[in-house]
């Protein structure tokens, strides 16, 4: 009979491990430049001032989906002490994620909620919803500001959010602010010189064999010996990984963890590149015949392509047959 019980657990072990790497380096020193230290050196939970008119910097964290970008910010502030706890006892950061209807005023009050200030009316004006916010959150002693998968918030209102964004690092109540997002969130910043100034930009890398494999084989090895199974023997197993998870850190670790969970479901000794195909089929809804871990030339499937794309191309080759 199946533990679930016993399985959750192992799976919940799993998925708490942290893997650290020249990522999470990168943005705690792209953090702490931005905060001011005292005269020994040490950061302070204070937005460094980089211009005589006491303008603030940030940060930009760019990265495809499933990238890890979320989980390397949220583990950078959670884990900086001068961040952790300011005078009401919250955290000297606010994070939080873009509404869905992405607006100017939807994200005010998304925001003002992570103050804890649940009052607000949405049929204030949103620019007096967003003075708001400023004074909650100088009340508070903000020093960071978080904003994740920005790339959604400029949907619409961009002049205004723009705006918005400026006038948080500008003034007697600037702090930083953190925007990440894909690659689109880039794009859109670039398009207005006096905000891109504003941001110093990470950007996180694809995954290769050649940099990546040991480590993630080293990766394979540690959850597989946590769930108590046998590492996997397959040679081409990490190319082939990538491959299905877009060349992505995140996705990489979550395909890792579902194949654990189905050897752990069918109580194998040892995690095999089956496993990691039945994940990936049951994930993607694909045939076999394109499963990234069956297929014998993995690297000319395409995981993200079109089935409309498929249609032009069989339409395209009947006809050149006609026309021939």
């Amino acid at each position: 009979m199946t533990d679930h019980a016993t399985i959750a657990r192992t799976l919940e072990t799993v998925r708490n491990f942290h893997i650290a790497s020249e990522r999470d380096a990168e943005i705690t020193e792209h953090l702490e430049r931005l905060l001011q230290r005292d005269e020994l050196g040490n950061l302070m939970p204070e937005p460094l001032r980089v211009t005589k008119t006491g303008e603030t910097r940030g940060v930009l964290m760019i990265g495809g989906p499933g990238s890890g970008k979320s989980h390397l910010v949220d583990r950078a502030l959670a884990k900086q002490p001068v961040l952790a706890e300011g005078e009401y006892g919250q955290p000297r950061y606010i994070k939080c994620s873009v509404p869905s209807p992405a607006t100017f005023k939807s994200m005010t009050l998304a925001l003002l909620q992570k103050t804890g200030y649940v009052e607000a009316s949405k049929r204030k004006e949103a620019w007096a919803l967003w003075e708001l916010l400023q004074e909650r959150l100088r009340l508070m002693g903000t020093a960071v500001l978080w904003i994740d998968e920005a790339h959604d918030l400029f949907c619409a209102d961009r002049g205004m959010i723009l705006r918005a964004l400026k006038s948080l690092m500008q003034g007697d109540d600037a702090l930083v602010v953190v925007l990440s997002g894909t690659e689109d969130l880039g794009k859109i910043i670039r398009t207005d010189p006096q905000v891109q100034r504003r941001f110093s930009t990470i950007i996180l890398p694809t995954l290769s064999e050649e940099v990546d494999g040991e480590l993630f084989k080293d990766i394979l090895t540690y959850y597989c010996d946590r769930a108590g199974r046998g590492a996997p023997v397959e040679a081409d197993l990490i190319a082939r990984l990538f491959h299905g998870a877009r060349y992505r850190f995140g996705r990489a670790v979550e395909l890792i963890v579902h194949a654990i969970e189905m050897a752990l479901v069918a109580d194998d000794a040892d995690l095999t590149i089956d496993h990691f195909a039945r994940a990936w089929g049951m994930q993607e809804g694909c045939t076999a015949q394109k499963n990234v871990f069956y297929a014998e030339q993995f690297w000319l499937l395409k995981p993200d392509a079109d089935e409309d794309d498929e249609l032009v191309v069989k339409r395209r080759s009947k006809t050149r047959k006609r026309v021939s």
